[in-house]
């Protein structure tokens, strides 16, 4: 399929969804965010991708944000429903059954940094700036960061860079838990393939179950978690993947896994 504003490329058994709008700093609008919806919808039942890599186009940007010259024009009733379809799309990344790597490679504000933080795996050029500064705007995040910020910082750090609308630094984001590894600016693409790579030679179908057991057990308290995770590993023990692992442990060989 074609986009006029992303681009996906696969390699073996990763896929590289780039955000392609590099003379606006990659910022997302409703097309852009439609088309990153229906990207991730084809790579879901494409059972040749087993792990996702969103980036932004050129050196500068992953994404600096929304679109500012589309927001500005857009009513209170359009605005809200720009703001379901940006939820739509992230909840999506967020539960997608592949990981999710993003590879911050510059500017990673305001929905761009909400893109980030609905992905898996998050890591950053050292030239990487992370920031929510809707504030700024006289507005608010609207794209989750005021939900999946307080999840992944404590809510107390989350509010100071909430109120303020500051800027951080990829060493900051990766010290706060925003991120989780930084890597060098003409490296970072390798290093998010060779980490995709890691998990793409997993058994699939654990790596969907492990990525639904944190997700949802995130919502549920210990013992509802804890039972859930029993459920998630008895059916797992009903597939070929997992005999095949522990076939191919006790022969001494690496296991070929095919998602059964």
């Amino acid at each position: 399929m074609a986009w006029n504003n992303i681009k996906v490329e696969k390699e073996q058994n990763i896929a590289i969804l780039t955000i392609n709008r590099p003379e606006v700093l990659n910022a997302l609008n409703g097309e852009t965010v439609e088309e990153i919806g229906e990207a991730m919808e084809q790579m879901e039942t494409d059972p040749e991708v087993r792990a996702v890599i969103i980036t932004g186009a050129g050196e500068r940007s992953f994404v600096v944000g929304a679109d500012i010259a589309f927001m500005n024009k857009l009513t209170p009733l359009e605005a809200r429903s720009f703001i379901r379809q940006g939820h739509k799309i992230l909840n999506r990344i967020e539960n997608f059954p592949k990981p999710v790597i993003a590879a911050i490679n510059g500017f990673a504000l305001g929905g761009g940094c909400e893109l980030a933080m609905s992905c898996d795996i998050r890591v950053a050029s050292e030239k990487a700036k992370l920031g929510l500064p809707e504030v700024k705007l006289g507005v608010m995040p609207g794209f989750g960061g005021t939900q999946r910020l307080t999840r992944l910082v404590n809510p107390g750090l989350a509010k100071e860079i909430l109120l303020t609308g500051d800027q951080c630094d990829a060493q900051t984001a990766c010290r706060i838990g925003l991120v989780n590894h930084v890597a060098p600016s003409g490296q970072l693409l390798d290093f998010c393939r060779q980490m995709a790579v890691r998990i793409a030679v997993n058994g699939p179908l654990a790596v969907q179950l492990i990525k639904e057991a944190v997700n949802e057990g995130l919502e549920m308290d210990l013992d509802k978690a804890l039972a859930h995770e029993a459920d998630l590993f008895g059916v797992l023990y009903a597939t070929e993947d997992r005999k095949e692992g522990m076939t191919a442990f006790l022969e001494k060989r690496q296991p070929v896994f095919r998602g059964l």
